[in-house]
């Protein structure tokens, strides 16, 4: 089996060739990485400005400094993580020919770069709020201990899901300046999300991984996975429709978040758990998955007027009750 992950065709083959392991070791050539990691920021920027009665309303410099700062952010996890694993990953099939493992970059050399880009995040992350600066800080900590947790937990894709989600909290506060359990619980969403398709997304390596000793939950579920997925996509799909609930969202935002859940359904239906591109190209589509989301919260924030005239279902059910 020939399976990389690296993208040889993307517009990174154009660049300088002294450039191009660079390039690679943060991901450039993959996008889907970024875009996972910007979304639930999107998502908590497009919800949060609207959840303070429109105090803020929908700042899109804001999501513009989101984005640049989820590239450089996820290539320096990217960095962080290839120099803890170079060795493991001359193990694995797909990731055998990543620049540190392969020798094209030194771990002088990586560290260096990795310093320039948690410099330039810093530099991103002083545009935003104060709270969202002490969560930026206290999410490092957990991108920097992420890549020892496939080896000593069957549940490193938790612990991504931890990790990765942080924009959710952060893309609030920065919209808000404060954080209101509607981000914590948009927060947990994102986390079952994670959980779920990293989950796919580990079963390209699950052959590899069993020989090498590295624990996943795609070996740990085995082939009760795909269930397992359903669950986690599920509980996205609760949590979502609970923020949108407590943000008192419109109708429109609560039909709409009816296509993500369609969408990680047919994910299920046509992932086969024994073909890694399958796995691949399964992970690679939740990115449909959070822009569908996000549409969802823009009606929420394009539709003021429109979510204050449809029932408040908060108080409905305490009226039931």
């Amino acid at each position: 089996m020939n399976h990389t992950d690296i993208n040889t065709e993307s517009w990174v083959s154009k660049l300088p060739e002294h450039v191009q392991p660079y390039a690679i070791l943060m991901r450039l050539d993959r996008p889907i990485g970024w875009w996972l990691l910007v979304l639930p920021a999107w998502w908590g920027i497009m919800l949060g400005a609207n959840g303070v009665q429109g105090m803020y309303g929908s700042d899109w410099l804001l999501m513009i400094t989101f984005l640049f700062g989820a590239i450089v952010m996820r290539g320096a996890g990217c960095v962080i993580n290839d120099l803890w694993d170079r060795k493991l990953d001359l193990e694995v099939e797909r990731t055998k020919t990543r620049p540190l493992a392969s020798g094209a970059i030194s771990i002088i050399e990586a560290s260096a770069f990795l310093f320039f880009l948690i410099f330039l995040g810093f530099i991103i992350l002083l545009q935003t709020s104060f709270v969202t600066i002490c969560l930026g800080f206290l999410s490092m900590i957990f991108v920097a201990t992420y890549p020892f947790m496939k080896r000593i937990t069957w549940w490193p894709q938790a612990f991504l899901g931890i990790t990765f989600n942080f924009g959710a909290l952060m893309g609030w506060a920065a919209a808000t300046h404060q954080l209101r359990w509607e981000a914590f619980i948009l927060y947990a969403a994102a986390f079952f999300w994670t959980l779920g398709y990293d989950t796919i997304y580990a079963h390209q390596d699950k052959e590899d991984d069993a020989r090498i000793g590295i624990k996943s939950t795609a070996r740990l579920f085995g082939e009760k996975s795909a269930l397992w997925v359903s669950l986690f996509y599920s509980l996205t799909f609760a949590l979502l429709i609970l923020t949108a609930i407590i943000a008192e969202a419109g109708l429109v935002t609560y039909v709409l978040l009816f296509l993500p859940f369609i969408h990680l359904i047919r994910q299920v239906r046509d992932w086969d758990l024994s073909d890694p591109e399958s796995a691949l190209e399964i992970f690679k589509s939740n990115r449909n998955t959070g822009l569908l989301v996000l549409l969802a919260f823009a009606a929420h924030s394009a539709l003021p007027s429109f979510g204050t005239e449809t029932p408040n279902i908060i108080a409905l059910i305490q009226n039931y009750l």
